[in-house]
């Protein structure tokens, strides 16, 4: 839930007023709490994240004068150009893009001649300089996965999953010129299941912050909620994922480890190396399942053996089952069919 409700925001003489003005004064209000206000609002985003929430506006019918998001960029092994998941709904929608390659004086003027009222960013990926935060009337909103002060910066639901975090949630903020420092508009808590993965996570999590920042518009533009500073003492900031974070360390606890194939799931992945024919090859983890105490039969940190019918590797404490792996160069498969043409990983060592 989120912590604040209409009656502790909305001063109970102007509720009251609300009931009882004449139909002649509710024709003179521009803004309607039940209808989509007609605002000019300007969306900055590029992911998947970005896109559901963008998606939100559109279908609420709230008035998007532009969209700006990140240059189109090479992905995946042949580097193929892609466009952003912010771009293509925006395309989907006929909406005006801008896709600057730096937030620039030509790139702030154009920002100025869409006269927004209101500014929305949802993973944009840059910092905003001053000069368009004081642009909108209503301000700059920032949604930001995570009850900030927690994981401040680029990948908070992955850092929360690395943390091992029971929940997380969403925070509407009113941006300045720092990295997530603006203070609080409304926040709400998001529970994080014991299998959910950076995929998983990220899905709910946009999903809840498209539908929270619906509700909270209509009470912002109302000028309803007053925003409240961040404790900076108890402020995190993200580790930035990069794609070498997927190796893993089986010094480390089976939980932990665990907890870093949900953070890096789908992207980068963990993977580990294993030796093959005196050849050094990385075996990407796909997925894994894990148990927190060591087989009653001590194996070194890093062995693979056979329980029953599953495949384990011992960690510092506990053991990593293997689910699914690809082998460098080869296609990914269940472990079960990895064994018929690889039996002897068991008992070898994974580095």
């Amino acid at each position: 839930m989120a912590w604040f409700d209409l009656k502790r925001l909305v001063p109970e003489n102007k509720l009251q007023k609300q009931k009882t003005e004449s139909p002649k004064k509710k024709k003179k209000k521009k803004i309607s709490w039940f209808g989509a206000p007609k605002i000019r609002i300007l969306f900055m985003g590029t992911p998947e994240f970005a896109a559901v929430i963008l998606s939100g506006l559109v279908e609420k019918k709230y008035h998007i004068v532009g969209i700006i998001t990140r240059k189109d960029k090479p992905v995946g092994r042949k580097q193929e150009v892609a466009e952003s998941a912010v771009k293509k709904k925006a395309l989907k929608y006929h909406l005006p893009i801008e896709q600057p390659e730096k937030l620039d004086r030509e790139a702030i003027e154009k920002i100025k001649s869409l006269k927004p009222d209101l500014i929305i960013v949802a993973a944009y990926g840059r910092i905003l300089p001053k000069e368009i935060l004081a642009i909108p009337g209503f301000g700059c909103i920032n949604v930001h996965a995570s009850l900030l002060p927690k994981w401040r910066g680029a990948s908070p639901i992955q850092n929360a999953l690395l943390c091992g975090a029971t929940e997380t949630g969403v925070t509407l903020m009113l941006m300045d010129e720092g990295m997530d420092t603006g203070n609080i508009v409304a926040q709400k808590k998001i529970a994080i299941a014991p299998k959910d993965t950076a995929e998983s996570l990220g899905i709910r999590s946009a999903e809840e912050s498209r539908d929270f920042l619906l509700e909270t518009l209509p009470l912002w533009i109302e000028r309803a909620i007053t925003p409240l500073p961040q404790d900076n003492a108890q402020a995190t900031l993200c580790q930035l994922i990069e794609r070498e974070d997927g190796h893993i360390l089986w010094t480390d606890e089976a939980e932990t480890i665990y907890n870093r194939f949900r953070a890096l799931h789908p992207w980068p992945g963990i993977f580990t190396f294993w030796k093959k024919d005196n050849e050094l090859l990385r075996l990407k983890l796909l997925f894994v399942s894990f148990q927190k105490q060591s087989p009653q039969v001590a194996h070194p940190v890093g062995q693979v053996f056979e329980v029953g019918e599953k495949v384990g590797v011992q960690t510092g404490e506990g053991v990593i089952f293997l689910e699914a792996v690809q082998l460098e160069g080869k296609t990914d498969m269940p472990i079960a069919e990895f064994l018929l043409g690889n039996k002897e990983i068991i008992g070898s060592f994974l580095q």
